[in-house]
């Protein structure tokens, strides 16, 4: 049976390089990667894992810990981890935390504990100090995405300045009944993004000096079908109805899309809606948001995890080394399309 000498003779590059590129490595070129990969399978040649794994303390595999797999978001972001993962190499395991206190406590206690992981990325997680301590009592590198986590490197959006920008869009339109669709109470206990989207919505309405009333912020979780209900509550009991409706999620904002035309509302003439995160319905259904990219987000938590597991990190310029700062902004776009105009009272008005 060929060995690695044998792959690097065929490939023309060292031993060493081979090594790298076949473990999965970040710090080998594209081409070399390619080379090596394309002269073991010519020779036939399978790396021990067991062997690489004695040899070098790592298990090639990366723990991911998701509150709920079935949210388009989270499953984004998997795809994202998945194909970085196996692109280099490396084994995924999934850990869905779901809605269930004790699962989340067995996973977050018990499995990732004494499991032989490389590193684990945390997705959108409200964690305790002790939590975080557990996580990191792992001893291998830690990756959170949606929000800081104490001693581990991070990759975020700024969510609460996202939504001031969104709700702004809505006042330099010119409307000043503007409702928000936030997320329930449920869901604020383990995210954090509802209660940084409603800050900045709240900022903003402030900075304005516009009313912020109680009956236009409406609660649902973050679906379609939860955004639909809750704009028919909405819509079809304010005593005075609001011209704009700033959704904390895109799904969210086409259920409200949905809910107004039952009223026989039209989308912008009558109403503006305007969301967050750039779902893939957003363009079918011409909705204004702010698109986030978890796809994106999670290929660099990925690149992250592994280069910090090689003692160096990658940027979200495209895996460049970065500066020694562990927290990421991830790019964002706000992209206007039709379902925002200027509020109905003033769109006869000659300028």
């Amino acid at each position: 049976m060929p060995g690695i000498k044998e792959v690097a003779s065929r490939a023309g590059l060292s031993v060493a390089t081979v090594s790298r590129a076949l473990s999965g490595k970040t710090n080998v070129s594209s081409r070399s990667r390619r080379l090596a990969q394309e002269a073991a399978n010519e020779l036939g040649f399978v790396p021990s894992y067991h062997a690489s794994s004695l040899a070098s303390g790592r298990s090639h595999n990366l723990g991911l810990v998701v509150p709920n797999v079935q949210r388009w978001y989270f499953s984004s972001v998997l795809e994202g981890v998945s194909e970085t993962l196996l692109d280099a190499g490396y084994d995924l395991t999934l850990y869905n935390v779901g809605e269930q206190p004790e699962r989340r406590n067995s996973i977050l206690t018990d499995f990732l504990l004494r499991k032989r992981l490389d590193a684990v990325i945390a997705v959108a997680l409200v964690l305790s100090e002790e939590e975080i301590g557990q996580l990191l009592a792992v001893h291998r590198p830690m990756v959170g995405i949606g929000g800081a986590l104490p001693g581990a490197s991070t990759i975020r959006i700024d969510d609460e300045g996202l939504a001031s920008m969104a709700t702004r869009h809505l006042i330099g339109l010119g409307h000043t009944r503007i409702a928000h669709l936030t997320g329930a109470t449920e869901l604020t206990r383990d995210f954090k993004l509802p209660r940084l989207r409603q800050r900045g919505f709240a900022a903003a309405i402030a900075a304005a000096g516009l009313a912020l009333k109680p009956e236009w912020q409406v609660t649902a979780d973050f679906t379609i079908q939860g955004g639909y209900a809750a704009g028919r509550r909405l819509l079809g009991s304010a005593a005075e109805r609001p011209t704009a409706v700033f959704a904390a999620s895109d799904e969210m904002a086409v259920g409200i899309m949905l809910a107004a035309r039952d009223f026989g509302l039209q989308v912008p003439q009558d109403l503006s809606v305007v969301g967050i995160d750039g779902h893939d319905l957003a363009e079918t259904f011409g909705l204004t948001t702010v698109s986030q990219d978890p796809r994106g987000q999670g290929k660099l938590a990925a690149s992250t995890a592994l280069a910090l597991l090689d003692g160096a990190r990658v940027d979200a310029d495209g895996g460049r080394p970065a500066a020694a700062a562990q927290d990421q902004e991830y790019p964002t776009e706000f992209v206007i399309r039709h379902s925002t105009a200027v509020p109905p009272d003033t769109a006869g008005r000659p300028d």
